[in-house]
């Protein structure tokens, strides 16, 4: 059996943009090794592409809340199993409650609908660029453009008031943050599901044209699981896509001749979106699954029970499945990445995130076309503290 090489994933960053080089090292050595998680349950850490990709794909591998032992560290929470996943929250389940849930929700992000909403979302971030050259330079990109735009953008799409954002922003933060302690998560998340949950059911009295009326209009779901789902692309909706346009506006400004190439060709948009995502899988802690049965992966032999942790940022830089992976290269062929997971559990918002990612860049440069940072690279602050990545803010400059 292969040794037990951490007592935790590592997460410490080789450098602002790197994933932590002992998963470089393990995925050359030894792609699925043990791991003993933070709650003393001996499991499993892939690193490797195919491995994650096949472990993703396996339905004996379970999503299930109540079987997974997590990887993340938290102050004070107890070592017990958790609880089954609430109504909605379909995350943490397996077929066919997961089924159920994603089914309800898929005629809601078809390609199509998330096209129609371009205009719009095109709309959204010309009046936040026209806003921030007002303010005049120098200016926080985050506060002022990463994070507002998709957060306006998915308040919209599901029917929450932009005006109560700073409610969510705030909990949402409390729950991601890694110095959290289990007692904070747990308050700020019970706050969050309160705040959805009086939504669900104002609009189950005032139905709107948005997403949580559409899922009450089915008939089919109570305003809890209306409430849970809605919580989950909240969440989703727009600290993913916030991060990403925070630090992928970074990595751009730092790989100039990256920029000038899609400056010059904006049809590199669609691709440099693809390449950002596998470059900085700002997930952090990748996604768990747990085993169901005894199941072979990668030459060993992960028995019912134990929980494997994937890391997506390995899998990301794997050579075996990216040429020169450690290099930023918006030309490359970035599609296959595993950033917005695989399988049946693959995100259900990626073409929104997408078309937000693929505008919010072309607006940003075309508007801005000198661009730059106030302040020197090691002065801007890393989320490297939250489980998302990113930055928390991007004081830039312009003309």
């Amino acid at each position: 059996m292969t040794e037990t090489l951490y007592s935790e994933l590592p997460t410490k960053r080789s450098t602002a943009f790197d994933p932590p080089a002992e998963l470089g090292l393990l995925r050359e050595t030894a792609p699925i090794s043990r791991m003993r998680f933070p709650d003393g349950h001996l499991g499993w850490l892939v690193t490797s592409y195919a491995l994650a990709r096949e472990v993703h794909a396996d339905r004996r591998f379970s999503s299930r809340a109540e079987l997974q032992h997590s990887p993340r560290r938290v102050a004070g929470e107890p070592v017990s199993r958790r609880p089954p996943a609430k109504p909605g929250m379909f995350i943490s389940m397996d077929a066919p409650d997961h089924t159920r849930y994603r089914k309800l929700l898929t005629g809601q992000f078809t390609v199509r609908r998330m096209n129609e909403l371009m205009p719009r979302i095109e709309q959204i971030v010309a009046d936040h660029l026209a806003a921030m050259r007002a303010a005049g330079s120098p200016v926080d990109l985050v506060a002022n453009f990463a994070l507002p735009v998709p957060s306006l953008v998915i308040c919209e799409l599901l029917g929450v008031p932009y005006e109560e954002r700073e409610t969510f922003q705030q909990d949402t933060a409390k729950v991601l943050s890694l110095d959290s302690t289990f007692d904070e998560i747990m308050a700020a998340f019970e706050r969050l599901e309160e705040f959805v949950l009086r939504l669900a059911r104002q609009k189950h009295v005032t139905p709107g044209d948005d997403m949580l009326s559409g899922l009450i209009a089915t008939g089919e779901l109570t305003d809890e699981e209306v409430a849970n789902m809605g919580l989950l692309l909240l969440i989703a909706g727009h600290e993913t896509t916030a991060n990403m346009l925070g630090i992928g506006t970074l990595v751009l400004l730092r790989h100039p001749e990256q920029l000038a190439a899609l400056r010059a060709d904006p049809s590199l948009a669609d691709n440099a979106v693809e390449e950002l995502m596998r470059y900085l899988s700002i997930v952090q802690f990748g996604t768990i699954r747990t085993a169901l049965e005894d199941v072979e992966v990668g030459g060993e032999l992960v028995r019912a029970g134990e929980s494997v942790s994937i890391s997506v940022a390995a899998a990301n830089r794997d050579p075996d499945r990216f040429e020169r992976p450690d290099e930023f290269d918006i030309r490359r062929p970035a599609s296959g990445h595993i950033a917005f997971g695989h399988g049946v559990h693959q995100c259900l918002g990626q073409q929104l995130a997408r078309i937000e990612m693929r505008v919010g860049f072309t607006a940003l440069f075309r508007e801005f076309p000198d661009l730059r940072l106030a302040v020197p690279v090691e002065e801007v602050r890393l989320r490297d503290d939250m489980a998302i990545y990113g930055v928390h803010e991007l004081p830039v400059e312009f003309s």
